[in-house]
């Protein structure tokens, strides 16, 4: 009689676990799946920055070389940027 209850105490024990087992599978997909959300995000806000810097890099590198034209040439910058 004691080994049928200390069995059946046992397999209660282990769908207990099952059961919490489970549980944290499902917290971490969704910890895993939130994660993964939170890197695209940041990934594409990264990206829009190093954009927004490569199109001011430009503007400036553009700017300095109509100055320098225009010092160069003895032009005013306005000239400098027409040709």
């Amino acid at each position: 009689m004691r080994k049928i209850v200390l069995a059946a105490a046992a397999a209660g024990a282990a769908l207990t676990l099952a059961a919490c087992s489970e549980a944290t599978e499902d917290a971490a997909e969704e910890t895993v799946e939130g994660a993964a959300a939170d890197t695209e995000a940041n990934a594409e806000a990264m990206g829009d920055a190093v954009e927004g810097a490569a199109e001011d890099a430009g503007a400036a590198v553009e700017e300095a070389t109509t100055e320098a034209e225009a010092a160069m040439e003895g032009e005013t910058e306005e000239e400098a940027a027409t040709d």
